[in-house]
């Protein structure tokens, strides 16, 4: 049976959002174990409100510490060993869980589970990689997404090879197409930790596309796309300012005027499907990819669909085996893809 550790005191709402979600998940994936890892009292007390006490796959374990969510990595990882978010790595590193789900502070996340589980050989640091919607009505990963601001061309070459593999994984695609984010599709353009970049993808042994630019990842042009976390972070961001900004133009468009309103009324169902498509709740959930055990982030203002979404991609990586696949893949790299 998989087991899955839920910190449950992590992210903006606590466990009024990550004990109903666990709760969620569980009843559409019975047979998975959940630890709520995090204050007893609290947690218990939201499960007494929905009828609900611990049993044999539905166990409390006890946290008298939290992680806050401005709270430094380093503070976080030097004093707060007794913290929801530790204790829920650690049960992974014990072997007790095999993922671990957080949506509490990113950055502490990324240290701690660096530090308890450490990286698989081959892979110099752990990366953190999602989804984003494209036109062809699926989905293209992204990685990294700001666990590592600098990186290195062979960096970037791992990203490379831990996004395919879980694509690869999850996707169930056999070689999943991957191209390194870049300011043009041109051998020549970009700095020189790119074309190094490029040029050890190439000799990866990967389906590796190329270069492709920032519209590329919306147009499905390849499964995979490799970055730094600097330009990954700015990419996430601004992406969600964008979608943002489209739902209110089209929020004061159709409110400008009682006929624009009566319109707005008769295109209700685009609406809905439109928002729906957009929801950044279907995406939640992303991948600390490169550890020796397996780490969710859920975004610190989910919702509980949201933050149960990011408990199915735990289980999706647990059965498809993401970390082995990577380290598998890893060893067989071609000498010349090698540092």
């Amino acid at each position: 049976m998989v087991t899955v550790a839920v910190d449950c005191m992590g992210g903006d709402h606590g466990p009024r959002v990550t004990v109903p979600a666990a709760l969620e998940f569980q009843s559409r994936a019975q047979d998975v174990a959940v630890v709520l890892v995090g204050a007893r009292e609290a947690v218990e007390a939201e499960l007494a409100a929905r009828g609900r006490s611990p049993g044999p796959n539905l166990r409390v374990h006890h946290a008298s510490e939290v992680v806050g969510m401005d709270e430094p990595p380093a503070q976080a990882l030097r004093y707060k060993k007794a913290s929801s978010m530790r204790l829920a790595i650690d049960l992974v590193k014990r072997g007790e869980a095999h993922a671990c789900v957080s949506a509490g502070n990113t950055g502490a996340l990324m240290a701690i589970s660096r530090f308890v589980l450490k990286t698989l050989p081959g892979i110099d640091r752990p990366a953190i990689a999602t989804v984003l919607p494209n036109m062809k009505g699926g989905f293209t990963y992204v990685l990294d997404l700001g666990a590592n601001v600098d990186c290195t061309a062979e960096q970037l070459m791992q990203f490379g090879v831990m996004g395919a593999m879980l694509v690869a994984a999850v996707e169930h695609k056999e070689r999943p197409s991957v191209g390194l984010l870049n300011i043009g599709v041109e051998d020549i353009k970009g700095n020189d930790t790119v074309k190094r970049a490029a040029e050890l993808l190439r000799a990866s042994g990967l389906n590796f596309f190329g270069n492709v630019e920032g519209d590329d990842i919306y147009k499905g042009t390849t499964d995979v796309v490799v970055c730094d976390g600097f330009v990954g972070n700015v990419l996430l961001k601004a992406s969600e300012g964008v979608a943002h900004m489209i739902v209110g133009f089209l929020r004061q468009e159709f409110t400008r005027n009682p006929w624009r309103m009566l319109v707005a009324w008769l295109a209700t169902p685009v609406r809905n499907a439109l928002r729906a498509r957009m929801d950044p709740g279907r995406y939640n959930g992303a991948s600390l990819v490169g550890l020796q055990g397996i780490v969710v982030k859920s975004h610190g203002s989910a919702d509980v669909p949201a933050f149960a979404h990011a408990l199915e991609n735990a289980l999706e990586e647990v059965r498809n085996a993401v970390p082995k696949r990577i380290a598998e893949r890893m060893a067989a790299l071609p000498e010349a893809a090698l540092p």
